[in-house]
């Protein structure tokens, strides 16, 4: 494939005004998968001035294709002309910010927005023009407006320095006016050849999603996978689910044609006909529906930023595609797979591959009770769950914080419910506190991993956090068991805190402590990956 792609490119060095003019007729575009222009002024200035010294830039990278895609972006803030289906485009592959910095500021109307840019010919600089006219400081979105620049340069006559001044515009005029930039074209590439050499090019550093791919590639006039994507989100809006990613609503389209979620596989959606992926779009809302449906009721997930792994909703909704109602023990065997996966880190790092692999294996797990091998035999032990760090962004925290509100907690310090809608509703650190307090524990020199262990900490109102602070659990734990009294027990064992005397708390340790309240959780993550629910 290398030798086929480099016989179908082209080198060149055009004049930056030939660039401007290009840009101008709409014959250079940018396409939806690059990002948004995001240089800060002094780096567009840095590059006026490598250009002014005559420095080497870099190179820009196009892929010229009579193929239109779907979306496209103007650049930075300005908005380019239309062109019709027939003519040929550069997409900007490398360099939108550079070539948005010399649109900008050597080729954009003086009426239009956007960074514009005037040579300070005392100061020997590029500076941002203000409104207020200086007879100085030359314009150059006048470069190559040679009327404005003959007057610019007549104006300079009243100015007591007027010889060297305009010595010193015909020069930057001249540099500028000289200056090359070399381009590197692709040509008549598809789209799954150019970008894995965007991704490779990307100075951004981020990968390019399938969705971009997707949102890039042809569609029938009629087609706009934005819109499909929007539509189906919406219909998850009256469940506060609408957030849910383009990337996982087309696995779940793909999962559900295709049983695979390969990239290639997706890919293929592009193949079909528009009533073929009507119907398919309208049977994954309802898919998703019974999906959300099941992940509120079932294990209290009330927002994408609890779940485990997103394979998780890709395969529930597969499996409710092709089955519309599950039975008690269909729910039970999900359960079981659920609550196992979340916590073995069954597809952490889990290719694509593997989850297409995966797809007809649960399905038949939940629907016909067939076996998974090594499904159940990565339940973590005692120990692991000790070392079991509490973070955001980490799966097993969720399916932890899933657990907790498995068991209807109330506050310890009033025994009031918590209000679990509310607190898994979006990622609130003060919804959760270390029941050993982090200032009490520094003040021990505990290592920072161990305080941070999921076995410190529970679900507490953020109203709540206060009361506890940092104060030295052997003395607030034995306050809040007088305070609760009889409930004490139930509402210390809705938060799998140990039911010990308010004696043992007062001289508890903090290892000792997190032995015990470890060992419980990890008895009530068994109990859990058996399908069992509290």
């Amino acid at each position: 494939m290398r030798a086929n792609i480099s016989s179908r490119l082209s080198t060149e060095t055009p004049l930056l005004k030939d660039l401007i003019s290009d840009i101008k007729k709409g014959e250079i575009k940018i396409p939806q998968f690059q990002r948004k222009f995001v240089w800060k002024e002094q780096q567009a200035i840095k590059l006026l001035d490598s250009i002014s010294n005559n420095y080497p830039t870099g190179s820009l990278l196009f892929w010229r294709t009579s193929t239109k895609l779907a979306t496209e972006r103007d650049i930075g803030d300005f908005r380019l002309p239309e062109t019709d289906d027939l003519s040929p485009t550069n997409y900007v592959l490398d360099g939108q910010q550079r070539l948005t910095v010399i649109y900008s500021c050597l080729g954009a109307p003086d009426n239009e927005g956007g960074f514009s840019v005037g040579y300070d010919l005392i100061e020997e600089e590029f500076v941002k023009l203000s409104e207020q006219y200086e007879i100085h400081i030359f314009p150059l979105r006048w470069i190559y407006n040679t009327t404005k620049l003959l007057n610019f340069r007549t104006g300079l006559t009243s100015h007591p320095s007027s010889e060297e001044l305009q010595i010193r515009l015909d020069s930057i005029i001249e540099v500028i006016t000289n200056y090359r930039l070399p381009v590197v074209t692709l040509k008549d590439l598809s789209v799954e050849e150019v970008c894995p050499i965007f991704e490779r090019i990307n100075s951004s550093g981020t990968p390019l999603s399938t969705y971009d791919l997707m949102v890039a590639a042809t569609w029938t006039q009629s087609f706009n996978l934005n819109d499909e994507v929007e539509s189906i989100a919406d219909s998850l809006k009256s469940k506060n689910f609408d957030d849910i990613t383009g990337d996982t609503i087309l696995k779940c389209l793909s999962a559900a044609k295709y049983r695979s979620i390969k990239k290639q596989s997706v890919l293929s959606l592009r193949k079909l006909k528009r009533k073929e992926m009507d119907d398919l779009v309208n049977n994954i809302k309802e898919a998703l529906l019974k999906t959300i449906d099941i992940l509120t009721t079932e294990f209290k997930l009330y927002s994408w930023n609890f779940l485990p792994y997103e394979a998780i909703v890709v395969i529930i909704c597969f499996i409710f595609y092709n089955k519309n109602n599950l039975k008690q023990e269909d729910i039970t065997r999900l359960r079981k797979w659920f609550w196992t996966s979340s916590f073995s880190g069954r597809y952490r790092g889990a290719s694509d591959s593997f989850i297409s692999k995966d797809l007809e294996c649960i399905e038949n797990y939940i629907l016909k009770e067939s076996d998974v091998p090594g499904l159940f035999n990565n339940v973590p032990s005692t120990n692991e769950v000790k070392n079991m760090l509490f973070r955001s962004n980490n799966s097993r925290t969720r399916a932890y914080i899933l657990l907790l509100a498995s068991l209807n907690p109330r506050n310890i310090t009033n025994g009031i419910a918590i209000d679990i809608q509310n607190a898994l509703s979006i990622f609130n650190k003060k919804q959760y506190h270390h029941i050993y307090p982090q200032a009490f524990l520094k003040g021990l020199r505990v290592h920072q991993n161990k305080i941070n262990s999921i076995g410190n900490i529970c679900i507490l109102a953020a109203s709540e956090n206060n009361y506890i602070s940092d104060k030295n659990p052997n003395i607030y734990i034995p306050e809040l068991i007088d305070t609760l009294g009889d409930e004490y027990e139930k509402i210390f064992q809705s938060n799998l805190l140990p039911v010990l005397s308010k004696e043992e708390y007062q001289k508890l340790s903090f290892d000792k402590f997190l032995d015990i309240r470890c060992e419980e959780i990890q008895k009530h993550i068994k109990t859990l990956c058996k399908g069992v629910i509290f």
